[in-house]
């Protein structure tokens, strides 16, 4: 599972790490498509839409490769469908319920700015696969970003109301951002192998992007502290059971479906 002069990574630390990224992107995906419909204009909810097939989209190849170097005939159906939700390593920010539009927004836009720093790196992957996913993925990822960016900083310099509702969604998503940046033995080896970067290394890039988005939304960035995690482990909220009951309905009463 390596190059000579690499480190080695075990199969199932390759196929763990695909899994994060690939759960996480799904998670998203159906978090947004779920709100079909109920933006507060119809170009917004068409904008939404395409987003969340993006997302979709990113998550499809990379279930794709994790089913592949797993080497035991799942694909992305088998994967996305019919895993329980401890077997997801999907970030724990991803999952955070759909609240009011600032709050939407909000999660998007901290997940936004972490996937350009993510991607951007994952693009010289070690992981032939990886890159071509992850060079696309970039492109996506950066108009993503300006697009909840621009959302965060219309509502935050706003009225007072949409600037209060603002403040409240990063105030209340900051405790799950830590996560993104704490590495653990996968990562490690990840890293070592060359296929992935040391999540503490995409931090100081994402908070330059925070902090001037935050700046010109006139929004106060909470203070640092402790930070949930688990996501990546294994160990979900509840709002996870929610989003995968009704993910996974269709699949599981009708055997044999696919996407």
């Amino acid at each position: 599972m390596s190059a000579p002069g690499q480190a080695s990574i075990t199969r199932d630390e390759h196929v763990g790490y695909l899994l994060r990224l690939g759960d996480t992107a799904l998670i998203l995906g159906q978090q947004l498509g779920a709100l079909c419909g109920h933006a507060p204009v119809l170009e917004e909810d068409m904008a939404q839409a395409n987003i969340a097939l993006d997302l979709i989209g990113q998550a499809r190849m990379l279930l794709t490769h994790a089913g592949e170097v797993e080497g035991k005939g799942r694909d992305e159906d088998r994967l996305a469908f019919h895993r329980e939700g401890h077997e997801f390593r999907n970030l724990l920010l991803a999952e955070q319920p759909n609240g009011d539009f600032a709050l939407t927004m909000g999660r998007h836009f901290l997940v936004d700015a972490f996937h350009v720093e993510l991607y951007a790196a994952l693009a010289a992957s070690r992981d032939e696969r990886l890159a071509a996913i992850a060079a696309k993925a970039v492109k996506e990822a950066t108009y993503h970003l300006r697009h909840s960016a621009g959302w965060v900083i219309r509502l935050g310099d706003g009225t007072a109301e949409s600037h209060a509702r603002m403040q409240a969604a990063i105030d209340r998503l900051w405790v799950w951002t830590g996560e993104m940046f704490q590495g653990d033995s996968v990562d490690e080896a990840i890293a070592a192998a060359g296929i992935g970067p040391d999540p503490a290394t995409l931090r100081a890039g994402w908070l330059r992007r925070i902090e001037a988005v935050l700046g010109e939304a006139t929004l106060s960035r909470p203070a640092d502290g402790w930070m949930q995690s688990g996501g990546k482990q294994g160990r979900h909220t509840e709002a996870l059971s929610y989003i995968l009951g009704e993910m996974q309905i269709l699949p599981r009463s009708n055997p044999g479906a696919v996407w």
